[in-house]
């Protein structure tokens, strides 16, 4: 896939093109929409212009351009490059995990499991308000990729690990990462806020337990170490900038994580910090081919700060019940202090 960057009017806009074919036409950092009237032809409207590209000689690194069905420029494409990463045994295993996880019995097994296994450990009420708080969540995920026009698979349960949203396209920008990443924790955001009205409402005490433990499980899930959510975003920022910045910044999350795991005894954190190692490294060997967008200056500051948001709101929950006199309701806010 080849990455054409032009200006239209004084307006950047870029390609995505894959052989003879437009994959996607972006204005700035936005996907628009485009029509293909006739092969090889492609075309979308600017300014009340109708812009229109044939890429018939994409063969001969050429494409040219049209204003209003008239010819206006030719425009040279990249020289392709050749291979790409390796992906070795690791991609093999995803591709076995993708066929596993396309049959669709496999979610009510796995969803079962959860349930049997929270319960086991703890109780049934407990299982079912966490994993009530998973699938609201993952559902924040999914309903944020449905936004961008990803098509999605579902959601999956992952007993004793969580929760895994999983679609069918691949991001094609660091923005999408960010706002699918955030999603999440923004829908569990709204669960733990409604389990506060809920619980001065009724005055049961459950609600109160909703909402900490969605409070926490998000605020867990926002921590800046990667397969985590924060993770994505502090890489989708990082590698927006100069790679070495990128690779230097999420490194230190993994140090972070290290050390979270030692001081609280974390063994399955660790598992996480691997996992997100890997992600880490290929990211790095990949930076060279990656179809993805970057953020400008001020997508990512605006990131930081919709990050920042959301951490505080689930902080602010916790805090609001950290003077409970019920143990468990005190519990998040006790581990953040310590």
């Amino acid at each position: 896939m080849i990455r054409i960057d032009l200006t239209l009017a004084e307006q950047p806009f870029s390609l995505m093109v894959s052989g003879q074919k437009i994959v996607q036409v972006f204005h700035g950092q936005q996907a628009i929409t485009f029509d293909n009237p006739r092969e090889n032809y492609y075309q979308f409207t600017h300014d009340n212009k109708v812009i229109g590209i044939d890429t018939g000689a994409a063969e001969e690194q050429s494409i040219s351009l049209f204003v209003d069905e008239q010819f206006a420029t030719q425009l040279a494409l990249p020289a392709p490059t050749n291979g790409s990463p390796k992906k070795g045994f690791l991609g093999l295993a995803a591709l076995g995990f993708k066929l596993f996880k396309s049959a669709k019995v496999i979610k009510v097994v796995l969803a079962g499991a959860s349930v049997a296994g929270y319960a086991w450990l703890f109780s049934i009420e407990f299982a079912l308000m966490l994993i009530g708080c998973l699938v609201v969540h993952e559902y924040g995920h999914v309903r944020a990729m449905k936004y961008f026009g990803i098509k999605t698979k579902g959601i999956y349960l992952i007993p004793f690990v969580g929760g895994l949203a999983v679609s069918d396209d691949k991001i094609t920008t660091r923005w999408q990462d960010v706002v699918i990443s955030l999603m999440g924790p923004a829908f569990g955001l709204i669960t733990s806020v409604l389990g506060v009205v809920l619980y001065y409402a009724t005055e049961m005490e459950i609600f109160a337990g909703v909402a900490v433990l969605s409070a926490l499980l998000n605020l867990f899930n926002l921590l800046p170490i990667l397969p985590l959510d924060g993770g994505h975003v502090l890489k989708s920022i990082s590698f927006s900038m100069r790679s070495w910045i990128g690779l230097s910044v999420c490194l230190l999350g993994v140090l972070f994580g290290l050390w979270l795991s030692y001081t609280f005894g974390l063994m399955l954190l660790v598992f996480f910090l691997f996992v997100g190692a890997l992600e880490i490294v290929f990211e790095w060997r990949g930076r060279h081919y990656s179809h993805l967008m970057p953020l400008d200056k001020y997508g990512q500051g605006f990131s930081a700060v919709m990050y920042a948001i959301v951490v505080a709101g689930h902080v602010a929950v916790m805090m609001h019940f950290a003077d409970s006199e019920n143990p468990i309701l005190s519990l998040p806010m006790t581990i953040l202090s310590s």
